[in-house]
């Protein structure tokens, strides 16, 4: 079981992620929303397409853009629709 947490609170759980640079996708479904805020910010990845970021708040605490997803993913992204990723602080264990 792969885990995303921060702040001391388990942000996402799941054994389904997929790892992609690195990264662990988690599937939205395993993501617990009550830990995200939406973000304006953008980012654009050559081969996966445009990411939209959340802001991880937990117990009051703010964590700017610690979480981006590929709404409309680019064909060779595909797999990581509907899926999060997690950084800035953002400890992946398991």
């Amino acid at each position: 079981m792969v885990k995303a947490v921060w702040n001391g609170a388990v942000i996402a759980e799941s054994d389904a992620t997929v790892k992609v640079e690195g990264n662990h996708y988690f599937p939205a479904s395993s993501v617990r929303v009550e830990y995200l805020e939406d973000s304006l910010h953008r980012t654009v990845c050559a081969w996966k397409g445009e990411a939209s970021y959340y802001s991880v708040v937990v117990d009051g605490r703010r964590n700017p853009d610690a979480a981006w997803y590929y709404a409309e993913p680019k064909a060779l992204a595909a797999h990581i629709k509907d899926h999060v990723a997690f950084w800035h602080g953002v400890r992946i264990v398991g």
